[in-house]
């Protein structure tokens, strides 16, 4: 598919003397934006009481995106790597605003087939488009720290929602003057969420453009100064070779790795699904908790710094250890903290928060490193695209933390009587997966050179025939 010739990625090679530390800037606009995704629950009450449904149909709304999220990435990931980035940013940002219009307008309607079609369908392309457009380009320009450049981005996604989630309670408290988010059990109309979507589309549409029209890709022969490319080679699992998005995924290190993410965000969802509703249970006594409603709408606010903490601080740590020692941490040492959890975390409400924590830095250093790991296997030909294929990963998970944990303790009890004893089940599960993870992780090898495209290929020549590697 031709993009306009504006979009190009010839129009945007960048000239000499280009500084590439304004290459973030670009990803962080759009990963903020789409990073939205996971600040939905500030409007939720107010969708069930606005359509008169249940939690569980307006929280399909979620599910759908995440799961469009998962298939776009799959889907146009070779699209994305042939196109360059600003084609996908911009492609990104018409599908993500056109969601929230569409939804709006449902919310308007009181039609929420129209929501469903719009945020979760419309805005979940723009979403998985969005997600992967700056992370190839990142890695490109950051060869001796992938995990850093990787990490920088995937990092705005994590933060988006600490932005989304204070302006949405700040301008729906303006569109609905009754409507206070400092009293607990007010919601705002659904004339509020309705105008909340028109103004995200306009806000978001102006600052992924941005990032859209600053976005720069290297030339093929650029190389960060003092930067020898041979030396990679001495670390064990990289490759200077390159790998094409249809042979990778013959490989079984595409599965492996597939495994590790499924097994890492699938153990990372059960804290962050039930995160409020967890800590107050974890210390209740008959039918009180010791830990308030805020206090525990506090513990969501601060796992999200430690998810997004961990996307930087230990994808950057990646770059030092190497790929595969970073998962066998976030695995082997994130199942010894679900132990603990499981078993002592009840004993005292800080030692429950470390576990938490250090399981959500994890969760989010997985996201933020598996690209790195990635162009380590692959290189760097078509690392976006089978990221984009791998990303099919998160959408199971998504699916499959919330029903283990969800189901396991509709087994166990009714919500709001639940102490900690009900959890067990659940956390001894993710151990399970988690060490499954472990075991995929260690099984990890460099890839055959059987599956490495011709070493005459040059990147511009790979692009402008992306399909040959797909008949070898």
């Amino acid at each position: 598919m031709a993009v306009p010739s504006f979009l190009a990625r010839e129009r945007i090679v960048a000239r000499p003397g280009f500084n590439r530390w304004l290459i973030p800037p670009a990803a962080l606009a759009v990963h903020l934006c789409i990073g939205q995704a996971y600040a939905t629950s500030v409007y939720k009450a107010a969708l069930v009481s606005h359509f008169e449904s249940t939690l569980t149909a307006i929280g399909i709304i979620f599910s759908i995106a995440i799961v469009m999220l998962g298939l776009s990435a799959a889907l146009f990931g070779t699209w994305v790597d042939r196109n360059g980035p600003r084609a996908a940013m911009f492609t990104s940002a018409v599908f993500w605003v056109t969601g929230f219009v569409v939804g709006g307008l449902g919310i308007e309607t009181r039609q929420l087939w129209l929501v469903y079609l719009g945020y979760g369908v419309i805005g979940g392309i723009g979403l998985g488009i969005g997600y992967i457009s700056p992370v190839s380009t990142l890695i490109k320009w950051f060869p001796d720290r992938p995990g850093l450049a990787t990490g920088m981005a995937i990092m705005g996604f994590g933060g988006g929602a600490l932005i989304a989630s204070p302006l949405s309670r700040e301008l729906m408290s303006w569109y609905d003057p009754a409507y206070d988010p400092t009293v607990a059990g007010t919601v705002p109309d659904g004339d509020a969420v309705a105008a909340l979507f028109f103004t995200l589309a306009a806000v978001y549409l102006v600052f992924m453009m941005f990032g859209a029209f600053i976005v720069r890709v290297p030339a093929d022969d650029w190389r960060p100064t003092g930067f020898d490319p041979a030396s990679v080679k001495k670390k064990a699992l990289v490759t200077t070779d390159n790998v094409s998005a249809a042979n990778a995924i013959k490989t079984p290190q595409f599965w492996l790795l597939w495994t590790v993410l499924f097994c890492n965000v699938t153990a990372g969802i059960g804290i962050l699904e039930q995160a409020a509703p967890m800590i107050q249970d974890f210390f209740r006594t008959g039918e009180t908790s010791t830990v308030a409603a805020a206090t525990a709408a506090g513990f969501v606010g601060l796992l999200s710094l430690f998810n997004m903490a961990g996307r930087i601080v230990w994808s950057s740590t990646s770059d030092y250890i190497g790929r595969k020692p970073i998962y066998m941490v976030y695995l082997g040492v994130g199942a010894v903290f679900y132990v603990l959890l499981a078993t002592v975390g009840s004993s005292a409400t800080w030692l429950f928060v470390i576990c938490a924590a250090v399981i959500l830095s994890f969760y989010g250093g997985g996201f933020a490193t598996i690209p790195a790991y990635l162009r380590d296997l692959f290189g760097t030909y078509q690392v976006g695209a089978i990221h984009g294929r791998l990303l099919t990963a998160w959408a199971a998970a998504g699916i499959a933390g919330p029903l283990i944990v969800n189901g396991v303790l509709d087994t166990q009890g009714t919500p709001g009587q639940l102490v900690a004893a009900n959890y067990r089940p659940a956390l001894f599960i993710m151990v399970g997966l988690l060490i499954v993870g472990f075991i995929a992780n260690l099984m990890v090898r460099p890839v055959s050179s059987r599956y490495f495209e011709p070493t005459a290929t040059t990147p511009a020549a790979a692009r402008a025939n992306p399909e040959r590697s797909a008949a070898r």
